[in-house]
Formats: C-alpha cells, structure tokens, sequence
C-alpha cells in the first residue's frame, strides 16, 4: 500500500495504490484524505500500544490507470485478525447517482506496513508547496496574499 502524486506541487492529483499477487490497484483521492488516514493511523498504532519501529521509508507510489475516485476514506483495526483495514468508498460521478451503486475497496494491511504507509505518505505530503508560517496555508511560487495580514502584503 503507497501514495503517490502527480503533477506539480500546488496542482497535484493524489494517488492510493495497493498490490497483491503482481496485481495493482489505483484509487485517485484528495490530499486531505491522506492527512486523515495518516493522523487516523498514528492514532490506531497509539491505541493499540504498537510502537512503530525504525526503518526505511518507502519511495512514493508508481501512478497507474485508477480504477475510480475515492469520496470517502476510513479505517478499523481488526484486534483477533491483528490487522487494520482501509476501506475506500466510491465518489459519485453525478448527484442523482444511487449510493448502492458506488464502489467499495477493503485493503486489509498489517501494522508493519500501516508504519511504513505513514512514514511514505509523510514525505509525500511534505513535499508539497511550504506553507505560510502566519495562516498555514500553502504559499505558492509568486507567494500569497496572506489573510493574516488582510491579503495587504504577499508573503514569499
């Protein structure tokens, strides 16, 4: 399990990617979701006592064809199973779609690569635009007019 993006930072598409068996599977999704699985993880791994060990961070993710777009995002840990699961639930292509309709993914995974997911998307999202040190939004190449300074001067 990775993530992965593409395109430049500021207009980048975000990417999940799982493989089993020589088999992948792409989801596109919003950053935000992998801030939430990210912060979700860490406290599931803190829940459940599993101290993450010190290890390699995996390089991101290898974009692929996706299959569909994730709407919604969540995780469980499993406590007899010793495993957690990401399920991943379709977004609608159109209002009027039937929920019963939309897709749904469950990419069960083990605690060492819930550590290794969160370190690798970790940098990922570090890697983005630096972000502003008054509002915290991203500041792009020009700058940005930031709203703690009433938009009155771009911070670079």
């Amino acid at each position: 399990m990775g993530v992965g993006t593409i395109g430049p930072p500021g207009r980048r598409q975000f990417f999940l990617r799982a493989s089993r068996g020589g088999e992948s599977f792409v989801l596109y999704c919003e950053k935000f979701h992998v801030q939430g699985l990210v912060i979700r993880m860490r406290q599931l791994l803190e829940a459940q006592g599993l101290q993450p060990a010190e290890g390699e961070t995996p390089p991101p993710a290898e974009p692929g064809e996706p299959e569909w777009t994730i709407g919604e995002l969540g995780l469980g840990y499993h406590e007899s199973k010793r495993r957690f699961v990401i399920v991943a639930r379709q977004a609608p292509e159109r209002e009027d779609q039937d929920p019963g309709q939309l897709a749904t993914a469950r990419f069960w995974v083990t605690p060492e690569q819930v550590v290794a997911f969160t370190r690798q998307a970790e940098r990922v999202l570090a890697a983005g635009r630096p972000a502003c040190p008054y509002c915290g939004l991203p500041i792009d190449p020009s700058g940005h007019p930031c709203p703690a300074a009433n938009g009155s001067r771009p911070i670079l």
